[in-house]
């Protein structure tokens, strides 16, 4: 079949019950010349994280150097190579010191930080020591400067004529102004960690503390996970690239979006090209492409020159997801490439986004998401909120949280990049699908999200405002009632005025 002619009709299988976007998806994959087939939406999110898991096993971790590291994923636990601290040192500027006081102090140079340690201390002896230097043999406690006191024992003679002071000679003798336990401020060698104790477990994002601890440890390079290479192919011929709508033409407003927002999900984004409605540039440019995910925009419903479908289909692609049952968005698809014969274990993707903004929004957090959430997970993934002892099952939707804060409030540790469902309660009504899910926009006012009025498919207000996107059942939602709210991949926004009303165009 050419990429210039239609597609074949399909009809619906002989025992469907209702029309083809009622039926099951792909479970298994299914060629993409196969008839179009809608996914319930929770299950289309696992499909996508299911994917992302299947293609992590080809991708290798890279040893970046420490100055390269910063946010990025641990592809494994972060042992020590050393024993922290590694041998004995003193916690305090003071004394070291040996046995039961007083002390006779000798008289020799302190004992200071990155210098070798002083000779052995013998019972009733102390030294002058730095923090952080270490400690000398023989030494029992570190008594703090502020806790001590000196003095030149006194001695047999006559008085000073002038003053009447009595003679003092012999060395300096040191006592303390408080009780002496043993080993106090010692930091012993070890007491952080030993030689081989994990202490950090592979997922972790490297923070500015991660990689002061990675130092400490004896780190010069740190295990990372490569970043999901992504490449955007912006497809219409409708779209300018600047100036003002005229003439039948609009400004492309998926272009200048879509590579921020795949970043900020933790992406390497390659490229942003835009391909028109040329069904050959679109096929060289998907096969052709060396990234782990192309992501496409529009040409995936059935219009004149929707072609996504038929490049697909010739290019031996296998829909994973063709449609998906959430409003706004539907149409959109997710499918595994061919193999690359050089590269055998390369397993790549394709996510079409619809055309219309916030449908394409819409497909970004239903399945390039939870794609690349998978993909750079260095263990079987899953969303903050749902680990258990064992893990969470591959093909289950996670449980969502019931923190109403974001998770980049809620705690640390795995970057917060994916959408994660929160669970809060909405303030006013929102209008539902009768059979599919809707994501609205909202914002968190009060304690409760609030719909954003700008919520049409090709919209683009409403989320520019938005803290989430929430998730709204079929056949809609009532005030006060709890629903699941998909975070953004970035800061709320502070001062959103909520706004009042529906639109469903």
């Amino acid at each position: 079949m050419s990429l210039k002619e239609p597609p074949p009709v399909v009809p619906a299988p002989p025992d469907s019950t209702g029309p083809a976007d009622e039926n099951p998806g792909p479970a298994d994959g299914a060629k993409a010349g196969h008839a179009h087939r809608a996914t319930a939406w929770p299950e289309a999110r696992a499909a996508a994280r299911r994917a992302g898991a299947g293609a992590r096993a080809g991708r290798e971790p890279s040893g970046l150097p420490l100055g390269e590291a910063l946010g990025r994923v641990l592809a494994g636990p972060l042992t020590a190579l050393a024993d922290l601290p590694s041998f004995d040192t003193s916690a305090m500027d003071g004394w070291a010191v040996a046995g039961p006081g007083p002390w006779h102090v000798r008289e020799e140079t302190a004992v200071l930080a990155g210098h070798a340690p002083a000779a052995a201390l013998a019972t009733g002896e102390a030294v002058r020591i730095a923090t952080g230097a270490p400690v000398p043999p023989g030494t029992t406690a570190v008594l703090r400067t502020e806790h001590s006191r000196t003095e030149r024992p006194r001695t047999e003679g006559p008085e000073h004529p002038r003053t009447g002071e009595p003679p003092y000679g012999g060395r300096l003798l040191l006592r303390a102004l408080r009780e002496v336990v043993g080993g106090q401020d010692i930091r012993p060698r070890g007491q952080e960690c030993r030689t081989g104790d994990e202490l950090l477990p592979a997922g972790t994002t490297v923070t500015p503390a991660v990689l002061g601890l990675a130092a400490a440890a004896g780190y010069d390079a740190l295990p990372i996970l490569p970043r999901p290479r992504v490449e955007i192919l912006v497809l219409g011929d409708e779209l300018l690239t600047a100036g003002l709508p005229h003439d039948g033409l609009i400004r492309d407003a998926l272009g200048p979006m879509l590579g921020p927002w795949l970043a900020a999900l933790g992406a390497d984004v390659l490229a942003t090209r835009r391909i028109g409605d040329d069904a050959e540039a679109l096929y060289a440019a998907v096969t052709g492409s060396a990234a782990d995910l192309v992501v496409t925009t529009g040409g995936t419903a059935a219009g004149p020159v929707d072609h996504v479908h038929r490049v697909l289909d010739k290019a031996g692609a296998v829909l994973l997801v063709d449609g998906v049952k959430v409003r706004p968005g539907h149409p959109m698809l997710l499918a595994r490439l061919g193999a690359d014969p050089a590269r055998p274990r390369h397993v790549r993707h394709l996510v079409g986004l619809p055309g219309n903004p916030l449908a394409a929004v819409s497909g970004l957090l239903t399945l390039a998401a939870p794609l690349l959430a998978a993909l750079t997970e260095p263990a079987p993934f899953a969303e903050p909120g749902s680990w258990s002892s064992t893990g969470p099952s591959p093909s289950a939707e996670p449980e969502p949280s019931t923190d109403p804060r974001p998770p980049a409030e809620s705690g640390a540790g795995s970057e917060p990049r994916t959408p994660v469902p929160y669970r809060v309660s909405v303030r006013d009504e929102v209008h539902g699908h009768p059979h599919d899910t809707r994501l609205v926009p909202v914002v968190r006012h009060g304690g409760t999200a609030v719909p954003l009025r700008y919520n049409g498919p090709a919209m683009l207000r409403g989320i520019a405002a938005a803290d989430g996107l929430a998730v709204v059942p079929p056949g809609g939602a009532r005030p006060g009632q709890e629903l699941d709210v998909l975070d953004l991949p970035w800061p709320p926004t502070a001062g959103a005025a909520p706004a009042q009303g529906a639109c469903f165009t």
